[in-house]
C-alpha cells in the first residue's frame, strides 16, 4: 500500500485528489494539510511514502516545505535493511509539486529543494494514480520536454555551479558522465542503455553509483545537476 499526504490550501482540490487516488487499491491518503508548515508536521508525525504538495501557499510555501521534508530524510538515521529507491535512490517520502501554474522558475525551484517531479492539477485520474506509483517507486516524474525548457532557465541565467561542475569531473568516470548527460536529457535507462550499447541493468548500475558518488537523493536531482554543471544545454545533444 502507497501511503500518501496531501498538502495543499483549497480543501476542495484536496477532496478531489483523494477521491481519484482512493479508487485505487493500492494507495491510501493518510493526512492532509492545508499550509506547508503543517505538511512538514504532518509527514513528520505519519512518515508517508508520497508527499503531494502545492507550490502556492500561505504560512509556508510549498518550495520551502519540500527542502524541510528532504532534509529531514537526508539528515535522519538510515537503518541498514533500510530499501533504496530506483537506480539506488535515497529512502525516505518522495515530494510530487502540484501546481496549476506554467511557472518555471518555481519548477526548477522545487527541483533544487528536492522534489521528485511534478504534475500538473489538470492531469487525468490515470496520469495522477500514475504519478504516485512512480513517486514511490523511487522513479523522478519527469517529462523530458517540460524539463528540459524548467531546468533550462537557469542556464539561460549564468546559474553554472563551477564547484559541482568540478566535483563531477573528479568523482566520475567518463562513463559515468555519458550516462549523467542522457540521465539530463530525460533518457530511460533503456533508451540510456540503448544509446551507450549497454544493458538497461547496466545503465540502472551507473546511475546509482552517480547518485552515490555524487550524494545526490534521485533521478530528478540528476537531472539537475546535469544542467547546472554544463554537461548538458538546452537544444544540444550531450557530450
Amino acid at each position: 500500500m502507497i501511503r500518501v499526504v496531501l498538502v495543499d490550501d483549497q480543501p476542495l482540490v484536496r477532496t478531489g485528489i483523494r477521491a481519484l487516488l482512493e479508487r485505487a487499491d493500492d494507495v491510501e491518503v493518510v493526512g492532509e494539510a492545508a499550509d506547508g508548515r503543517e505538511g512538514v508536521t504532518l509527514v513528520r508525525r505519519v512518515r508517508p511514502d508520497v508527499v503531494l504538495m502545492d507550490l502556492q501557499m500561505p504560512v509556508l510555501d510549498g518550495i520551502a516545505a519540500t527542502r524541510q521534508i528532504v532534509d529531514d530524510a537526508t539528515s535522519a538515521p538510515v537503518p541498514p535493511d533500510s530499501p533504496t529507491g530506483a537506480d539506488g535512490a535515497a529512502p525516505g517520502p518522495r515530494v510530487v509539486v502540484l501546481t496549476t501554474f506554467d511557472d518555471d522558475a518555481n519548477l526548477f525551484a522545487a527541483l533544487r529543494a528536492g522534489a521528485s517531479g511534478f504534475l500538473l492539477k489538470d492531469a487525468s485520474p490515470d496520469e495522477l494514480r500514475g504519478a504516485v506509483r512512480t513517486a514511490a517507486a523511487g522513479d523522478a516524474l519527469l517529462s523530458p520536454a517540460v524539463t528540459a525548457r524548467v531546468v533550462a532557465q537557469a542556464v539561460d541565467a549564468g546559474r553554472r555551479d563551477d564547484a559541482l561542475a568540478a566535483a563531477v569531473a573528479d568523482r566520475l568516470t567518463d562513463r559515468e558522465r555519458e550516462v549523467l548527460a542522457h540521465v539530463g536529457r530525460g533518457l530511460t535507462n533503456d533508451e540510456i542503455g540503448a544509446a551507450l550499447f549497454m544493458s538497461p541493468a547496466t545503465a540502472r548500475t551507473h546511475v546509482g553509483r552517480i547518485l552515490a558518488k555524487l550524494g545526490v537523493r534521485d533521478r530528478a536531482g540528476l537531472v539537475v545537476v546535469a544542467y547546472e554543471t554544463g554537461l548538458v544545454r538546452p537544444g544540444t545533444p550531450p557530450r
